[in-house]
């Protein structure tokens, strides 16, 4: 039984690199193996609660990154980086 980080990687065929956090689910890319592994790196930290700070207002923080927050759909649960 692994004790260890399971990452997935995947070229794709714009030639970038997908790399996936089998644990957390946690996805990001990058033009290099090394490049999409660091940015996982980031992403999950990030997901984790390890670096980055809270997003307070979540509907201001939609806006800022230019999505509409009307136009997303309620979950029942935020993900942790978001609570």
């Amino acid at each position: 039984m692994s004790t260890g980080r399971e990452i997935r990687l995947i070229e794709e065929d714009s030639g970038w690199w997908s790399a996936v956090d089998e644990e957390t689910g946690v996805a990001s890319q990058g033009e290099s193996r090394e490049a999409a592994l660091e940015n996982l790196d980031e992403a999950v930290a990030l997901h984790k609660g390890e670096i980055g700070e809270p997003i307070e207002d979540e509907e201001a923080f939609l806006k800022e990154i230019g999505i509409d927050p009307d136009e997303v759909e309620p979950t029942k649960e935020l993900p942790d980086f978001m609570q």
